[in-house]
């Protein structure tokens, strides 16, 4: 799958999408554009976008864009909080419906 991680996750992830075709924000040249302008790019040219925006599913609307958007929410940005994500994350990679929001939560630290 083409999957595109929004400059507010550590680029670092990328190394753990193991079977993924994975790009940044930053590599594609588009970390100044805004949402809804980003949205149209890159369900132009990807499968699944993956950012920690909570805010992206109320600002767009998401049904109109033909890319699985998937949320992360963890303690933080940092890797080794988001670290724990990546096995659910691969799963809805692969699952993730177009035109749809999927969440993947993890915020306590004993999970």
């Amino acid at each position: 799958m083409n999957v595109f991680l929004d400059e507010c996750i550590d680029w670092r992830l990328a190394r753990h999408l193991t079977g993924q075709d994975v790009k940044t924000a930053r590599e594609m040249g588009w970390t100044t554009i805004k949402n809804g302008e980003l949205l149209r790019l890159v369900a132009a040219q990807f499968d699944v976008f993956v950012t920690v925006d909570r805010n992206l599913s109320f600002q767009q609307n998401i049904p109109t864009y033909s890319v699985a958007v998937v949320v992360l929410r963890a303690r933080s940005n940092r890797l080794k909080d988001l670290l724990p994500l990546v096995p659910e994350l691969l799963s809805a990679i692969a699952s993730a419906p177009k035109g749809a929001v999927t969440t993947i939560e993890r915020l306590s630290v004993a999970e």
